[in-house]
């Protein structure tokens, strides 16, 4: 006796529904669906993630509004002192040698600093009453290359004065997110007029033409 007839009529129609479901020709189609149901959902988490992380990194950046910006589109080369009306300065003439970018312990001359500013450097000067403990936590917010930390003995707006060609910024506690947020900006930034110039092969403080 066939095993069909041993099943009721329903039970006979639900083997065969079962075994027409787990053909390849039936089979496919629903692991196709799954497969792609799989990768939109994958698409969907990477884009939110996406989102996600813009905005937050765009909140970590700060409000960058509090930017004031110069009109400076030249910079003749000349020697010795200059006089720069913004301290410290952003732009204008300067010397012919960069300031090689990194980090120092004592003021440099704003003459090879404002070159570097030419090659899309972002310079950090800070008062030299600032403790040392928010120094080091500037110059772990730098990155490898681009980027001038000095003191600064002139007169400054703030604590903490951040300059890029034409642009800057002053903050009064080196925990300002703005400090991060400006130097994603504007190191090597669209102000930049020889993006790419070097930062090293210049000259230091001790060794610079300008004292």
């Amino acid at each position: 006796m066939s095993s069909k007839k041993s099943m009721s009529a329903r039970e006979v129609k639900l083997a065969e529904a079962r075994k027409k479901a787990q053909s390849p020709s039936v089979a496919a189609p629903l692991l196709s669906a799954g497969a792609a149901a799989v990768v939109i959902a994958l698409i969907a988490g990477t884009v939110g993630y996406a989102i996600v992380s813009e905005r937050d990194d765009r909140r970590a950046a700060g409000d960058l509004s509090g930017v004031k910006t110069f009109d400076y589109t030249g910079g003749n080369h000349v020697e010795g002192k200059i006089d720069y009306k913004e301290s410290p300065p952003v732009g204008g003439e300067h010397n012919g040698v960069w300031l090689n970018c990194g980090t120092y312990d004592t003021p440099v001359p704003d003459e090879h600093a404002v070159h570097s500013l030419e090659h899309g450097a972002v310079w950090i000067g800070y008062d030299p009453d600032l403790p040392e403990a928010d120094v080091k936590k500037l110059d772990d917010a730098l990155p490898d290359t681009y980027t001038i930390l000095s003191p600064y003995e002139g007169k400054m707006p703030g604590k903490i004065v951040l300059s890029a060609r034409s642009n800057q910024l002053s903050v009064d506690s080196a925990d300002d997110p703005r400090i991060k947020g400006f130097i994603k900006e504007y190191r090597q930034g669209k102000q930049t007029p020889e993006p790419g110039a070097a930062c090293t092969g210049g000259v230091t403080p001790e060794t610079g033409s300008v004292k």
